[in-house]
């Protein structure tokens, strides 16, 4: 099997390790892809969100499944059009990817699916924020509606800060605040049938001790073993199977990978969010767990066939995945730093890309993923720490904590 992978991220690097790792998948390829990519395969230059430059380079590659990695791919169509091309897709089509692509979207299918989840209202006004803000108290949750490549999200105590966020946006959910640990349940399904992957924790916050603004996440470890054997069926009964019949019963059925976040509150989980694709980084920790082959639960995924698929298997180990970011990240991540000390196995591309010499430099934001697996998670914890003290990056922003108890929740 041939298979592209769309886009340039972590998440993107870690797709096509697993999938050049698979005995099925004859040749990988990325587009755009990046340094890490390029050592697997060929790199065609299509924007991701150019959804007919995304067909032709699937064409190009001759290739017989696509994988789209980014939320703005999916939200601008790139499913589709490989699926007019006569070509498998695994990512939702435009209409599905609605349940990231708008927050307003997606509470109004939680609401229709009886799905648990904080209450909110949809905003557009300075009067509306505030109000909504005074209703709820503090912490104030303000999400951005449209998608902000998992930085939308203000928690704050501040009012005016929340103000202000709000007016920076063209509408805002503001939300109830949910206490409780945060955990991430990846579901791939083919509209019908959903076949969940293992539970897996990341760190959004920039600072070592959950201090700090959001980012997209610092790093992540799997498999969590705190949340008890009853959490994943009840999140398939109550969360995934009513929303995927919400979505048929709206036409715009969804097929790909459904991302729940949840927060386990005092009443049982409540949805945080949905994304409509693999996590970054949860899926740095999770594909190289996986033992199933990759292509076939993807392709069956995107062919209507995942019915009949033999419960996934996984490698009995723990993962931990440390990202390192560019100086100044998140507010303002520095360009063209060089990057030394990335040699063997275990690191992961994110933003990074060569120069004309060469040379392995930032290209803003988090730079690396240091990926690493152990029997236990304090053995993936050490030897992803490890991998991260080769790495040379001046200004380097990273946690020291990935993969020890949340100093808010107590879990790990």
């Amino acid at each position: 099997m041939r298979v592209l992978v769309v886009g340039s991220g972590g998440r993107e690097h870690a797709l096509a390790s697993a999938l050049a790792a698979d005995p099925s998948v004859t040749a990988v390829a990325a587009a755009p892809g990046n340094p890490g990519i390029g050592q697997l395969g060929e790199l065609f230059p299509a924007a991701p969100t150019d959804a007919d430059a995304v067909a032709g380079a699937a064409t190009a590659f001759r290739a017989d499944l696509v994988v789209v990695g980014p939320e703005a791919a999916l939200v601008a169509g790139a499913t589709d059009a490989v699926q007019a091309a006569g070509i498998a897709c695994f990512g939702p089509t435009r209409a599905a990817a609605e349940l990231e692509g708008s927050k307003t979207f997606a509470k109004d299918v939680m609401a229709a699916a009886g799905v648990p989840t904080a209450r909110s209202y949809s905003c557009t006004t300075e009067e509306q924020v505030a109000a909504a803000l005074d209703e709820f108290g503090a912490p104030h949750v303000v999400k951005d509606d449209s998608l902000a490549a998992g930085k939308g999200v203000v928690v704050t105590d501040d009012r005016s800060a929340a103000l202000e966020h709000a007016a920076g946006c063209d509408r805002v959910v503001v939300e109830e605040f949910l206490d409780g640990p945060e955990i991430s349940l990846f579901v791939v399904t083919d509209g019908t049938t959903a076949v969940p992957m293992l539970l897996a924790q990341d760190y959004k916050r920039v600072g070592t001790g959950d201090t700090g603004p959001n980012t997209g996440g610092m790093g992540a470890y799997a498999p969590i073993t705190w949340a008890g054997d009853a959490m994943v069926p009840d999140v398939l009964e109550n969360v995934v199977h009513p929303v995927l019949k919400e979505m048929a019963d709206r036409g715009a059925p969804f097929a790909g990978l459904l991302y729940v976040g949840l927060c386990l509150t005092d009443q049982g989980p409540r949805v945080i969010e949905f994304n409509v694709r693999f996590g970054d980084p949860e899926a740095q920790v999770l594909l190289p767990l996986l033992r199933t082959s990759p292509a076939e639960l993807f392709y069956r995924a995107a062919t209507g066939t995942l019915e009949g698929l033999e419960p996934l298997r996984w490698h009995d180990k723990a993962a931990v995945t440390v990202v390192i970011a560019s100086k100044g990240y998140p507010e303002q991540p520095s360009s063209g730093d060089c990057i030394t000390g990335v040699d063997g196995p275990g690191y992961l591309h994110a933003g990074t890309r060569l120069t004309r010499e060469g040379r392995l430099v930032t290209s803003g934001g988090r730079a690396l993923c240091c990926t690493a697996l152990g029997n236990t998670l304090d053995e993936a914890r050490t030897a992803a720490y490890e991998l991260a003290g080769r790495v040379t990056l001046a200004g380097a922003v990273m946690r020291s904590d990935i993969g020890l108890p949340s100093p808010l929740t107590g879990q790990r």
